[in-house]
């Protein structure tokens, strides 16, 4: 009786070596060689643009030099960080930024979530899928499109909204220039360019609800909305939360090209957000030190809002990220 054989009928095991673990992960690795293939390219992103990158953010706690490196640069603390949060700039870019964020959370995210479900209640395939084409196309326009449409749209001079209203006797209005419509506009254009595309993912989750619940929904007599509010919406729900919650994450971050293109002196005290302030305090005056800050409180803030709403959601008994 060998080693092996007496360890077995005495009921201990070996210790696995490491030559025994590696040949079973290259085995698995073997086996699902495919699915690894899938996977490297977004691996590969990830690891060059997202994580290598986190590098740099040692540059908000320096006086950063681009001739002498991040190497060679003083080191100045929390510096930068005391002079963004004292200047009184900084809680107007704070309060733009917040609630044009909150805006389109209000108002645009629950519209994919109404489309889907919408779209799922076509019969007819080739029309639901015409219509998915026509909603999905506006995400695939630049913001340079867009603002531009904008502009041909609400302008004093070209809009049609404006000739329109000139036309049965009243006053054009300065869409474009008055402050108080700014965040609205930009709520407005986030709808008719997103809510098709957003629609993906919430379609993909209705796809996946058991149609023997419907089935049983018909038997009992429930009708249409009956069996949306029963069954299709409680069956989405865990990703409604998860896309909640990450989105979320992203109240720190707002469109900077979308923002930019239609910003104008007449409207910078509601234009100017983080994303505009890192392009002209960072870029064009070359403080790339205080742009760096400013990108890592964004970051701050949304950690801090996932794992405040992502505790929030688990308290009430719904599945989180983690």
């Amino acid at each position: 009786m060998n080693l092996e054989q007496s360890t077995k009928s005495s009921g201990l095991s070996l210790p696995r070596t490491s030559s025994t673990h590696n040949r079973k992960v290259w085995q698995r690795l073997v086996t699902g060689r495919y699915v690894y293939m899938l996977i490297l390219p977004g691996f590969i992103y990830f690891a060059i643009f997202k994580f290598l990158p986190m590098w740099g953010v040692l540059i908000a706690f320096q006086n950063y030099n681009p001739f002498a490196g991040i190497s060679g640069s003083e080191w100045v603390g929390f510096e930068h960080f005391s002079n963004l949060f004292l200047d009184k700039h900084f809680y107007i870019l704070l309060r733009n930024t917040l609630l044009i964020n909150l805006m389109s959370l209000i108002f645009f995210f629950p519209l994919p979530i109404l489309l889907s479900v919408m779209l799922n209640e076509v019969r007819h395939e080739w029309f639901m899928k015409l219509n998915q084409s026509i909603v999905y196309m506006p995400h695939f326009l630049s913001w340079v499109v867009v603002a531009s449409m904008t502009f041909f749209t609400l302008s004093v001079d070209v809009g049609f909204i404006n000739k329109l209203l000139i036309s049965l006797g009243m006053d054009s209005i300065s869409f474009l220039s008055e402050p108080k419509f700014f965040w609205g506009i930009l709520t407005l254009q986030n709808i008719w360019k997103e809510t098709g595309w957003g629609t993906i993912i919430f379609l993909a989750a209705v796809a996946g609800v058991d149609p023997q619940r419907y089935e049983a929904a018909v038997v009992d007599g429930a009708g249409r909305l009956r069996q949306i509010w029963n069954i299709t919406l409680p069956a989405i729900r865990p990703t409604i939360v998860i896309l909640l919650i990450l989105r979320l994450g992203h109240m720190a971050d707002v469109g900077f090209e979308q923002v930019l293109l239609m910003m104008n002196p007449l409207v910078n005290d509601v234009a100017d957000v983080f994303d505009t302030y890192v392009y002209y305090r960072g870029i064009q005056q070359g403080d790339i030190s205080i742009g760096t800050a400013v990108g890592m409180f964004k970051g701050v803030v949304g950690l801090i809002l996932v794992v405040i709403a992502n505790y929030v959601v688990k308290k009430l008994g719904h599945e989180g990220i983690y």
